[in-house]
């Protein structure tokens, strides 16, 4: 059983480090801001999971592993939010190609709140 734990961890191991390489290459090639927070966070938060399955598979009776439960669901957590937030700065700010947007719903959405002093 163990040699059958340890295959599938490797598994885990190569496909993670795959999305994340995925993810790297995808930053230096895609023309603009968004896509290349899509491709930031998608795969690497997926790739990161994988490789934390297969570090915990390796370690499995091993109490620590709880440490990986906790960076995952930290990870989980942050890098969504984190994303969201950079792209609104981004758009606000006017660091995003509007000309490549298919939809913009933000526009309409800041279109109606109110800055200061209105």
């Amino acid at each position: 059983m163990t040699a059958v734990l340890d295959w599938i961890a490797l598994g885990c191991l190569l496909i993670g480090a795959l999305l994340s390489f995925a993810a790297g290459v995808g930053l230096v090639r895609f023309p603009d801001l968004l896509s290349r927070m899509h491709t930031a966070a998608k795969p690497q938060i997926l790739g990161l999971l994988l490789i934390l399955v297969g570090i915990g598979l390796r370690m499995a009776p091993d109490p620590r592993v709880g440490v990986l439960v906790l960076v995952a669901v930290f990870q989980i957590l942050t890098v969504p939010v984190a994303g969201h937030i950079a792209g609104r700065a981004a758009y606000r700010t006017g660091r995003v190609r509007r000309d490549l947007l298919a939809i913009d719903e933000l526009r309409d959405e800041l279109a109606e709140e109110p800055g200061p002093g209105r």
